[in-house]
């Protein structure tokens, strides 16, 4: 009964759907599989599900009855956080970022990544990828974009964008070469820490570690 009283309070909030269906791999979701979480809504109240965020489609996403749910722009506005696997993901600026720590200054990581969509026939016998807007929108009506797996001549290149919470404000960065823009005071200690350390952008946990250390010095 619970269960049931769970899913008709994410119905009420007017979440859309899509439908499921079976693919070759899962690359497009920041979790392997869809795990239990919870979405703690401004108002206090708490809804719970099998949850998963699809980083092609940027949308915090929920299984219910076999079908897929996505907060809607709408509602999530509405949401204060979402945890799922020990992780805490808020909305920021109309997005789902990924706390990632928080102390003097707070880092944030916005998951998202590139689609390169099956070629499409060239001459002498080639194909040639695509990204185009027909196609891009052929994979939304189409349902696979909220597919579990996405068929195999699809290319997926996950990527990061970081926000950093400093002084009150927050500033977004895409590379280290940016990071050297905000702490432009520390220049060579930065540049100092990440030859020392070879710091990866790309490591959520490399530039963790690089953010504290810039909180302490």
């Amino acid at each position: 009964m619970k269960r049931i009283l769970v899913f008709s309070l994410f119905n009420l909030i007017l979440f859309s759907s899509w439908s499921q269906s079976r693919g070759i791999e899962l690359s497009h979701y920041i979790f392997p599989e869809f795990t239990k979480g919870t979405v703690l809504m401004k108002s206090g109240q708490q809804l719970q599900a099998l949850m998963n965020y699809n980083t092609l489609s940027e949308e915090m996403i929920f299984e219910d009855k076999g079908m897929k749910l996505a907060i809607s722009k709408e509602e999530k506005e509405k949401v204060d956080t979402v945890y799922i696997a020990e992780r805490k993901f808020f909305v920021l600026d109309g997005c789902f970022v990924e706390l990632l720590y928080r102390s003097g200054y707070e880092l944030y990581a916005e998951h998202r990544c590139d689609v390169k969509y099956p070629g499409k026939p060239a001459g002498y016998g080639g194909t040639s990828e695509t990204t185009s807007v027909s196609t891009y929108s052929g994979v939304y009506s189409g349902g696979i974009l909220y597919e579990l797996k996405l068929p195999d001549d699809f290319k997926i290149n996950p990527y990061l964008i970081y926000l950093l919470k400093k002084d009150g404000e927050i500033k977004k960065f895409y590379n280290l070469k940016q990071l050297n823009k905000i702490f432009s005071d520390r220049k060579d200690r930065l540049k100092e820490y990440i030859s020392s350390n070879k710091t990866d952008y790309n490591d959520m946990e490399s530039v963790i570690r690089l953010i504290r250390y810039l909180e302490a010095n």
